[in-house]
C-alpha cells in the first residue's frame, strides 16, 4: 500500500527526471531549481513508500517501482489536463487555453491562418505554439504536454507499413482530424538536365546525389526509391528546409520536398518538378478523445481545417 497521496506535480517532476536523466536537466526543462526537483522527488518517494531513483555516476536511473510509476504517469497527467480544461470551459471559470505542437512547415503555412481566425472569433482563448516533428509531437500529446499535435504520415512503399517503424500505426487511441494531402515535389538545381521537364519519374534520378530532410522523410525517400529499383545516395541530411533548398540551389544534389515546405522557403537557383507516380503525405491534427470535447480545442481544430481548405 502506498505511504501517502501521490500528487500530479510530483509525477511531472519524475517524468522530467526520467526523460532527461538528471535533477539539473529536469530543473531546466521544468523552469525551476535543482533543489526544488530534489525536494519534490523526496516527497514522492515518501508517498510511494519505496525508492524510485538510483544515482549511477552523473545520471539518475529508475528503480522498477519508478519505471512503473512513469509508465502510468503519462495517462494520469493527460487525463488530468483534459479534465481541468473541460471543467474550466464548461463552468465558464476562465477562457480556454490550447497548447499546439506543429512540425515546421505546418507552423509556417497552416498555423498562422488558423490562429488569426481563432483570435478574431475567440479573443479570450490563449493558443501557444511549440515545434516538434512526429513522432515526438504525438508523444507530447499523450504525455499531457499539449492539447493538439499537427502531424503527418506517408504512404509506405515498403514492408515497414504497419510495423513499429510506422508511426501512423500507433494513432488508434487518438482523434484524427484529416486536414490535407500534401503533394511531394522534386527540387533540382536550375541548370540541371531535367530542370525544364515539368514532370519527372523518381527512377530518372537514380544516379543523382540526394539531400534528405527529417528522419521520417528520409526513410520514406529510401522506400520510394527502392520501389523504383535503386537506393538513393544521400550526401546531405538536414531537418531545416531552407538548408535543403540552399544545398539544391548550390548544385549539390536533388531533393524531394512536400509542397507545404516549398511554400515557406525562397527557392533561389532551383527548379521544382512534379513527381510521377504522384506521392502525397497526409497532414492531420491529433488530439485525445477527452480533449476533443473541450470547446477551445474543438474550435482550434475547426480553424486548422478551415486554414487547410484555403
Amino acid at each position: 500500500m502506498l505511504g501517502g497521496m501521490i500528487e500530479a506535480r510530483h509525477l511531472k517532476v519524475l517524468r522530467a527526471v526520467a526523460t532527461t536523466g538528471s535533477f539539473s536537466a529536469a530543473a531546466r526543462e521544468l523552469g525551476c531549481t535543482q533543489p526544488a526537483v530534489s525536494q519534490q522527488m523526496k516527497a514522492l518517494e515518501q508517498s510511494a513508500g519505496t525508492p524510485l531513483l538510483i544515482r549511477t555516476g552523473r545520471e539518475m536511473r529508475l528503480t522498477e517501482a519508478g519505471e512503473a510509476l512513469v509508465r502510468h504517469a503519462a495517462g494520469i497527467l493527460a487525463g488530468l489536463t483534459a479534465a481541468e480544461e473541460e471543467v474550466a470551459a464548461l463552468a465558464g471559470l476562465r477562457a480556454g487555453r490550447v497548447r499546439l505542437v506543429s512540425f515546421p512547415s505546418g507552423s509556417s503555412t497552416l498555423v498562422p491562418t488558423a490562429l488569426a481566425g481563432m483570435r478574431a472569433a475567440h479573443p479570450g482563448t490563449r493558443v501557444s505554439l511549440v515545434e516538434a516533428e512526429p513522432p515526438r509531437s504525438v508523444e507530447m500529446l499523450r504525455g499531457g504536454d499539449c492539447e493538439i499535435a499537427l502531424a503527418f504520415r506517408y504512404p509506405h512503399a515498403g514492408p515497414a507499413a504497419g510495423t513499429d517503424a510506422d508511426p501512423a500505426a500507433g494513432w488508434d487511441d487518438l482523434v484524427v482530424r484529416p486536414l490535407l494531402r500534401d503533394r511531394l515535389v522534386v527540387m533540382v538545381p536550375h541548370d540541371h538536365r531535367l530542370a525544364g521537364a515539368g514532370t519527372v519519374g523518381i527512377g530518372e534520378l537514380a544516379g543523382e546525389p540526394w539531400i534528405a530532410g527529417c528522419p521520417r522523410c528520409r526513410r520514406h525517400l529510401v522506400e520510394v526509391c527502392q520501389a523504383e529499383g535503386f537506393t538513393p545516395r544521400i550526401d546531405f541530411a538536414t531537418d531545416d528546409y531552407p538548408a535543403v533548398v540552399g544545398l539544391v540551389g548550390a548544385g549539390l544534389g536533388v531533393a524531394v520536398l512536400p509542397e507545404l515546405a516549398v511554400e515557406c522557403v525562397t527557392a533561389k537557383g532551383t527548379a521544382t518538378l512534379e513527381v510521377t507516380p504522384e506521392v502525397r503525405r497526409e497532414v492531420v491534427a491529433l488530439t485525445l478523445p477527452d480533449l476533443a470535447r473541450v470547446p477551445a480545442v474543438a474550435a482550434t481544430l475547426d480553424r486548422l481545417e478551415l486554414a487547410a481548405r484555403r
